[in-house]
């Protein structure tokens, strides 16, 4: 038997997103654009929950915590004219968090912590920044929220908890999955141990 469907969203831009700082567990919003994105995400994901059969109401619906990933999940859900707040908030759906990194932009980084940065380069899936955690770790969580997934799903997060998933379900190696790029305002298809991308 397949799993299920999983349509998964990393949030629309924020201004710490186009100034290249690590957000991790941050609270940041999204800007206009990130707005833009989110409603463009809404009308790309009716057409494929249409080309799989499905209407909109069919689905689950599931959220990070975090404000960025909860406003594009409003914004989503108002385009395709679903009740407001008819969506799971999940903590297990939280960014992976970069701990003293968190605000610093990565040439930030690589000033202040270059050896470590450096070991981080050398294996990203187990690197532990300093008071954050590792993309290991993160998949623990996100799996564990992912083994509650019953039916086809639309989740709205961020782009390390995509990139734990696609180690954690075998989709490529953890190591490449640490690398793997997810864009924002964009939706990533899991089906059948693949993940495809629509934006």
């Amino acid at each position: 038997m397949s799993s299920p469907t999983l349509y998964y969203v990393r949030h629309g831009l924020t201004n710490w997103n186009m100034d290249g700082r690590l957000q991790g567990q941050h609270d940041v919003e999204l800007n206009d654009q990130g707005r833009t994105q989110a409603v463009h995400c809404a009308e790309v994901l009716r057409d494929l929950i249409t080309r799989d059969g499905h209407a909109p109401a069919d689905l689950d619906y599931a959220s990070s915590p975090l404000i960025r990933a909860r406003e594009t999940m409003d914004l989503m859900r108002a385009t395709l004219r679903l009740p407001a707040g008819g969506y799971r908030i999940d903590d297990r759906l939280g960014e992976i968090a970069f701990g003293e990194w968190e605000g610093l932009t990565y040439q930030d980084v690589l000033a202040r912590d270059s050896e470590v940065v450096a070991k981080r380069e050398g294996n990203k899936w187990r690197f532990q920044p300093p008071g954050g955690e590792s993309y290991e770790q993160l998949a623990v969580r996100v799996g564990a929220w992912y083994a509650t997934v019953e039916r086809d799903t639309v989740a709205t997060a961020h782009g390390g908890t995509a990139r734990a998933l696609i180690g954690l379900l075998g989709i490529i190696p953890p190591e490449e999955a640490a690398h793997y790029p997810i864009d924002n305002g964009v939706i990533y298809v899991f089906a059948d141990k693949t993940v495809t991308r629509y934006a």
